[in-house]
């Protein structure tokens, strides 16, 4: 069995969107497009929600600090989607009514 072994740690230095992904930026100059309907936050977020973002660490992770969402980017790699449940999905979007 192979492990993946990272040679450098990923880092985030910009990110983007449009209608249905959002883009990411590496410091490496490698980019990532992943579909905005694998986190179900930034899908239902509003333009101004997403564009407010930060880096956490040295880039290994962004955080929406409207949104209380939370994307590593080594789990952005690895083609991990949101562990979100329905049920907390679903309060989450209630609250926002």
């Amino acid at each position: 069995m192979n492990t993946l072994v990272l040679e450098i740690d990923p880092q985030v230095i910009d990110i983007s969107f449009t209608n249905d992904q959002f883009i990411i930026a590496l410091a490496d100059q490698r980019s990532l497009s992943v579909p905005l309907s694998w986190f179900p936050r930034l899908y239902h977020a509003t333009l101004e929600e997403r564009e407010n973002w930060l880096l956490l660490g040295e880039g290994y992770a962004i955080e929406w600090p409207d949104l209380d969402e939370h994307i590593g980017i080594e789990g952005l790699l690895a083609g991990r989607r949101s562990g979100e449940s329905e049920r907390s999905l679903q309060r989450w979007l209630d609250s926002r009514q």
